[in-house]
């Protein structure tokens, strides 16, 4: 392993870079240092918030002193390798893909000069990695999928994307937990529910989970839904 940059990224941050390219190497990183972290729960740290190839480290300068931080991670980093990966999940997410759930399927298709089948094909056939979960609860950034479908995200981001969405934003993928603005392109809507906060854990999908998407029809998608409400 690389040994990772520590950069100060604020009075009471610090930043635990292990690079710049997303890669199955720093993710598996970034893994461990979360867990590591986690575990020892020491009591300056107020939060870990991991990325694709980094954690941000968010620390009580009241009660420690920034070197002493930079000391604590720099022997908490020589560790990691030592540190299990939790056990690999596949977890199928159920889409109804097109319709009024995915207002943005012909410009993805247009954009890449392909069919909307084809959009459908290629997004519901990958294998896909959840990189780590962020800007929403429970909002999973996922790699894995093709560059034949990769569009840039909207010029206006949207005041209110409905939870549930199906989005894509450049090469990444991702599932609206919460309805909240995005910027994303809406190809299509799951009826599985991604955030409950009175689950434990309250995030349907974790770090490290691969996720498959099956498409579903709007009847299923419909019979779903009441099922849950």
């Amino acid at each position: 392993m690389t040994s990772p940059q520590l950069i100060p990224a604020s009075d009471h941050s610090v930043l635990v870079s292990f690079g710049n390219e997303i890669s199955l190497e720093h993710h598996r990183s970034v893994v461990r240092l979360t867990q590591l972290l986690l575990a020892e729960r020491s009591a300056f740290v107020r939060n870990v918030n991991p990325a694709y190839c980094s954690v941000l480290v968010s620390f009580n300068p009241n009660i420690v002193a920034f070197h002493d931080v930079e000391a604590y991670l720099k022997a908490t980093v020589q560790k990691i390798e030592s540190v299990p990966l939790p056990p690999s999940r596949t977890v199928e997410i159920l889409v109804c893909y097109g319709g009024k759930f995915g207002p943005d399927l012909a410009d993805v298709a247009a954009h890449n000069h392909i069919t909307i089948e084809d959009v459908l094909r290629l997004h519901s056939s990958g294998e896909y990695l959840v990189y780590f979960l962020g800007f929403s609860p429970g909002f999973p950034f996922i790699g894995g999928m093709s560059e034949k479908i990769a569009t840039p995200r909207l010029a206006a981001p949207r005041t209110k994307v409905p939870a549930g969405s199906v989005a894509i934003g450049g090469k990444q993928t991702g599932i609206y937990p919460v309805s909240s603005p995005g910027g994303w392109r809406l190809i299509g809507r799951t009826p599985l529910r991604l955030f409950n906060p009175r689950n434990e854990p309250p995030t349907l999908l974790q770090m490290g989970d691969v996720v498959r998407f099956k498409p579903i029809a709007r009847d299923e998608f419909d019979s779903l839904i009441n099922q849950s409400d």
